[in-house]
């Protein structure tokens, strides 16, 4: 399954782990990541997420609250399993992705509330509109990965409510439901320091 936004939060999660001092830097994998979201829809619920997206995990390994985190996300690769639905879902009503090609988040704070907690704070952009939200996630840690040297971090259950009215998305009031409940879990690689260079 894809978790774009755990990606993005299970990157900083890799901060609490033991690591020589400095600033390691992750990239999400956007195959083992999810970004989704769920809405209401009259009597029932709607699911859907983003499948294309990439962001890195900046973690400073001596203080976590000096970490980023930055993510971009492909408004036109949103998808609920229903094609009809979907195109009027990119169209002017909703996402308009041909004038917002991208939803975005850049992070302005972390910090570890608890053994394995995380609250991630940054300036949320979607559709033209930008809010500052907070979000919980939990650090998976991190571990060898699948090709030898490499190294990955996780970061899992990150929640979040949004609003879709604030950010100008009013479209059938009464019918879709004003809260958009956004899961994310993320996996994110390790660059090695000569790749950043």
């Amino acid at each position: 399954m894809r978790h774009p936004f755990r990606a993005l939060l299970a990157t900083l999660a890799l901060a609490a782990v033991p690591a020589l001092a400095g600033e390691d830097t992750y990239k999400i994998d956007p195959v083992h990541s999810e970004v989704s979201f769920k809405v209401s829809h009259l009597l029932a619920k709607v699911s859907g997420r983003f499948t294309k997206f990439d962001g890195t995990i900046k973690v400073d390994t001596s203080d976590i609250s000096k970490s980023t985190v930055e993510v971009t996300i492909a408004s036109a690769s949103l998808s609920t399993d229903n094609e009809a639905r979907d195109k009027h879902l990119k169209s002017p009503d909703f996402f308009d992705v041909e004038k917002y090609p991208t939803i975005t988040f850049k992070s302005t704070s972390v910090k570890e509330v608890a053994k394995g907690k995380l609250e991630i704070t940054g300036d949320f952009t979607m559709h033209g509109v930008t809010k500052r939200i907070t979000f919980p996630i939990s650090n998976a840690g991190t571990q060898a990965g699948m090709t030898p040297g490499s190294v990955v971090a996780g970061f899992v259950d990150g929640a979040l409510t949004l609003n879709r009215n604030e950010f100008g998305i009013k479209t059938f009031p009464g019918v879709i439901g004003e809260s958009v409940a956004v899961s994310l879990n993320v996996e994110a690689g390790k660059v090695a320091q000569a790749a950043k260079k």
